[in-house]
């Protein structure tokens, strides 16, 4: 199992060190390409039309959508939220459409009113708690039916699942607090066992890098 992190833009090396620090695999993503040669995707943080700007450029968004389509997981933190929202609002602009939920832009202040909390969420084994950073953070506005809220701040879901697709607000790579990409990590994990995709990366994926 490797997980790719999408390093066009934004804090992808930390995520990286943050998957590295609980023995998970990981390689930089740059290319539409190397999506076929990992079983898992994170979509860091960052500025989403800048992000949209530069997936455009690569030719990201088919294959994402194959990506998306043949069950492989997908996590966006904060930008990457907006990214894969059905819905961005104020201002509205193209999204993956990946997760049924509706995203507003920077909902959370301005750069210097960022902060970090402690979160309580229901991983599956019961209620845990960890710390998560909040910086210019989109406000989820609206949850689909098919929507699970994962962890919530002054009564607001800040962390969201649909099925392969996993949502956060905040950033978890900020912190050392493992407990978001272990959860990610057992996601793409069982997706793994499910979808037989260990076994078709390695009869033709493997780890082609960053390029």
């Amino acid at each position: 199992m490797k997980i790719g992190v999408l390093a066009l833009q934004g804090d992808f090396d930390l995520h990286r060190k943050a998957l590295a620090r609980i023995g998970v695999p990981s390689v930089e993503v740059r290319k539409a390409a190397q999506l076929d040669g990992v079983s898992g995707l994170v979509i860091p943080g960052g500025e989403s039309t800048t992000l949209l700007k530069l997936m455009d450029a690569w030719d990201f968004v088919p294959a994402l959508e194959t990506f998306h389509a043949a069950g492989r997981p997908i996590f966006g933190t904060c930008a990457g939220l907006i990214l894969l929202a059905r819905e961005v609002e104020r201002p509205a602009q193209f999204s993956l459409g990946f997760i049924d939920i509706a995203a507003e832009r920077n909902a959370y202040g301005r750069q210097r009113e960022s902060f970090e909390t402690e979160l309580e969420a229901d991983l599956g084994q019961g209620s845990v708690r960890f710390k998560a950073v909040f910086i210019r953070a989109p406000r989820i506005r609206r949850l689909g039916a098919a929507v699970r809220p994962l962890a919530e701040l002054g009564g607001e879901c800040v962390m969201a699942r649909q099925g392969s697709v996993l949502v956060a607000a905040f950033h978890p790579e900020l912190t050392e607090d493992p407990t978001v990409h272990q959860y990610f990590a057992a996601m793409v994990r069982t997706a793994t066992t499910a979808h037989g995709i260990g076994a078709n990366l390695a009869a033709g994926g493997g780890d082609r890098g960053a390029i």
